[in-house]
Formats: structure tokens, C-alpha cells, sequence
């Protein structure tokens, strides 16, 4: 009796850089953030030194803190509007995301759980907002941030409806 091969099992999407960049009002967006976060900082390190009443070293540790922030400001949002990308196929979401280090990452459509859409207030300012999709992934959600919020709800809307139909348990 001739052996037959066993079946070969459905092929998974391949891990690739995506296609689709987020919205070039990103790169304010995340640089704005930043200039927060350093402005919170600074106040901080204003706060620690006054209460320890070593005002001499508080200019210069806010003027340190400063240029830190400031540089940071000016690099990392731009390199990471430069790398962040996505992409939906008939098969998968893939993402790509980091600024010091790179992620791809790919989702099968029947594997997805859930869609979200989230907007934080800075996101709302500029107009943006992220989307997350889950999967039962150990590695977490996949999220493409920055992206245009009428992109966003359709994208939202686009894999809901891709994830029904899917063949497949969602675990």
C-alpha cells in the first residue's frame, strides 16, 4: 500500500517589514510628549534639590535634564516615525515598531481576540489615536500608534469584520 504524505499544514504569513507609515503629525505628537515628560522631570529634580537645599546644583542638574530631553526630542521621534509601519493583508496585520530596538511582529487574522481603539488626550490634540490588537500572544498586543483617527475607526471596524470571518479559533 503507497504511503502518502501527510498533509501539509495551512502556511503562516511570513514575518516582513510592513508597508503602511502612521501619520506624520507623530512625530510632533511624540515629540510634544516627550518635552512633557521632561518638563515634569525637571520640576521634580527642582522639588528633590530644594528640599534638600542644594539650589546650586539644581540649575545645573534642570539644565542637564534639559539638554538630555531637548536631544532626545529632537532624535527619537523622527527615527521612530521612520521605522513605525503597518500593514493589514487578507491574511495577517504585521507592525513594526522602535526606536532603539526593532520589532516586527505579525498577527493572523484568526488569531485575533480583540480590536480597540484608544485616545489618549495628547492623541486627541493632534487629531491621532492607536489601535490594539489582541491575540492569545505571550509577546502581547500588537499597537499601531499614531494613526489618523477616521483611519483608526475604520482600521478598528476593517479587522473586526476581517477577524469573524477568518477561519480559525482565536487562541
Amino acid at each position: 500500500m503507497p504511503h502518502e504524505p501527510d498533509p501539509q499544514p495551512d502556511p503562516q504569513p511570513e514575518l516582513r517589514a510592513p508597508s503602511q507609515r502612521v501619520s506624520p503629525r507623530a512625530r510632533t505628537m511624540w515629540t510634544v510628549e516627550t518635552l512633557l515628560e521632561g518638563l515634569v522631570s525637571a520640576a521634580l529634580v527642582v522639588v528633590v534639590v530644594a528640599l534638600v537645599d542644594a539650589v546650586e546644583v539644581t540649575w545645573w542638574g534642570v539644565a542637564l535634564l534639559g539638554a538630555a530631553v531637548a536631544a532626545y526630542a529632537l532624535v527619537v521621534p523622527r527615527w521612530r516615525w521612520a521605522v513605525h509601519r503597518w500593514e493589514v493583508t487578507d491574511t495577517a496585520v504585521y507592525t513594526q515598531v522602535g526606536w532603539w530596538s526593532l520589532e516586527q511582529r505579525v498577527a493572523p487574522l484568526s488569531r485575533i481576540q480583540t480590536v480597540d481603539h484608544v485616545v489618549g488626550p495628547v492623541e486627541r490634540a493632534f487629531g491621532l489615536a492607536t489601535v490594539t490588537v489582541t491575540t492569545a500572544s505571550a509577546a502581547g498586543a500588537l499597537r499601531v500608534s499614531g494613526l489618523e483617527r477616521d483611519r483608526a475607526r475604520r482600521l478598528v471596524d476593517e479587522l473586526t469584520l476581517r477577524a469573524e470571518a477568518a477561519d480559525g479559533d482565536a487562541t
